[in-house]
């Protein structure tokens, strides 16, 4: 009797369990002409999977379902989209019904009135009030040059060194940004905002359950105390009559301007500026020193060109714009790093309305992952894909490609990209040519999904080059 009972409940365990694994392709999302696909259990559909596997989740699905299929990612139902051509319709048609579609952690942590959040008019409102402030003309006229003293400063002591360079990447990308925004009081009240705006980084990906102890309620507790943070500061410059050189003395002043912003635009903005260069900064930089390290003919020819550079210039003479100009190998050598590491994998995009895309039904209001990430290894468009080869990027061309999606695409190009470029050339500039580093420790992991990092840090031994000549 008792056996029967346990195998009556074993069976009813598991009728329950494919019942919930069926329950939002059934009864929740069922409809005719949706791609094929799976939707996994009631509200966290395949997130878990789909943080924690990543390429092989979606190699696993393409191979059953084809390039395109459905899911339930993030709190919400989504068609996944490995098609290029696909890809490059939704990205440059967003007139047509294919606006930003970011998950539910994401608006909640970065602001509604975040730039890569809204669309239409408010979209190039706000792109226009960025270009205001990081557009090429303005990183050439006033930001560059304290880019290279913050720099030049911020490499200057890790002589004899062993450092996280995970760590210490994300810090300067995050304390260079910083200073562009607030450059005064950044002294001061950097070490805290760094705090909370670590917790807001963490929170942004994640399922929106707000209980304690979960990135999402810590990520919002973040983005909290950084309002907090910058509401003060924004306040005492107002009571200040001192005029402050950078990007929120230009934010606050510019009220008659056609691009002005009220307060909570203003944090949006501030926050979407650190946001966007932070991972993409400090990951490009960690990585291209691995692959540097890795391949000794591509680190040569960097140093060459950034020897080249110091050999018409003072031990302490800055570097200018037409010196970054010069730098057409590092330039390839950040194109490689960002298309072979894959910072970005993938952008997510919502219909406004039914539609159809390569015969298939999506519904108003779904999200499409447009996953960017195998175009970077077609070896039709980068022969030997999945080799570090920086040569391939001196070809001009292949950065203006039809499927180079590395900075986005169209009216979503990144306003910050030549900013980016910025911060990563002066860092590898005087990094390469200070020091020589070896890769300490055998546990130097590196997981590519859904966010390029070193689980375990990223540890170097730093040996000053000048002391090696010596030697």
């Amino acid at each position: 009797m008792e056996i029967l009972m346990v195998i009556s409940f074993l069976v009813l365990g598991l009728f329950l369990c494919l019942f919930l694994l069926k329950w939002n392709e059934i009864i929740i999302y069922h409809k005719k002409g949706l791609p094929p696909g799976t939707m996994g259990w009631p509200f966290l559909g395949e997130t878990n999977e789909f943080l924690k596997q990543g390429p092989d989740f979606m190699k696993n699905k393409g191979a059953r379902y084809g390039n395109v299929f459905k899911s339930h990612i993030l709190g919400s139902p989504t068609i996944i989209s490995m098609d290029p051509e696909l890809n490059r319709y939704i990205l440059l048609n967003e007139a047509k019904g294919l606006v930003p579609g970011y998950p539910k952690s994401m608006l909640d942590i970065l602001g509604a009135r975040n730039i890569a959040a809204v669309y239409g008019t408010t979209h190039k409102y706000l792109r226009n009030n960025m270009l205001s402030l990081v557009g090429t003309s303005l990183v050439k006229d006033r930001i560059f040059s304290r880019i290279d003293k913050y720099m030049k400063l911020y490499l200057s002591n890790w002589d004899s060194k062993i450092i996280d360079l995970q760590e210490k990447t994300m810090d300067m990308a995050l304390l260079m940004a910083f200073k562009q925004i607030a450059e005064v009081e950044s002294s001061s009240i950097y070490g805290a905002f760094k705090i909370e705006f670590d917790k807001l980084f963490i929170g942004s990906l994640s399922l929106p359950i707000n209980l304690p102890g979960t990135n999402y309620y810590q990520g919002f507790e973040g983005r909290q105390n950084v309002i907090k943070i910058l509401r003060d500061l924004m306040k005492k410059r107002r009571a200040s009559a001192v005029t402050y050189e950078d990007m929120l003395d230009q934010l606050l002043r510019d009220l008659d301007t056609k691009y002005a912003l009220n307060d909570d635009e203003i944090i949006d903005q501030i926050i979407t500026i650190l946001y966007s260069g932070y991972e993409t900064v400090s990951t490009t930089s960690m990585m291209a020193v691995k692959y540097l390290h890795d391949h000794p003919k591509a680190l040569e020819e960097l140093r060459d060109e950034h020897f080249a550079i110091r050999k018409g210039k003072t031990a302490d003479e800055p570097l200018d714009w037409e010196d970054y100009k010069s730098m057409r190998f590092t330039r390839a050598v950040i194109f490689e790093t960002l298309r072979l590491a894959t910072i970005i994998n993938g952008v997510l995009r919502k219909t406004t309305h039914e539609m159809k895309l390569n015969g298939f039904v999506i519904p108003k209001g779904w999200r499409i992952y447009v996953y960017t990430r195998e175009i970077n290894y077609d070896p039709f468009l980068y022969p030997e894909p999945l080799k570090f080869n920086p040569w391939r990027w001196m070809d001009k061309s292949l950065e203006t490609h039809n499927y180079c999606l590395l900075f986005g695409g169209g009216s979503r190009l990144c306003p910050g990209k030549e900013l980016g470029i910025v911060n990563i050339s002066i860092f590898l500039h005087y990094f390469v040519t200070r020091y020589s580093w070896d890769e300490i420790g055998e546990d130097q992991k590196i997981l590519q999904f859904p966010r390029v990092e070193a689980p375990n840090g990223f540890h170097i031994k730093i040996m000053n080059l000048d002391k090696i000549e010596e030697i």
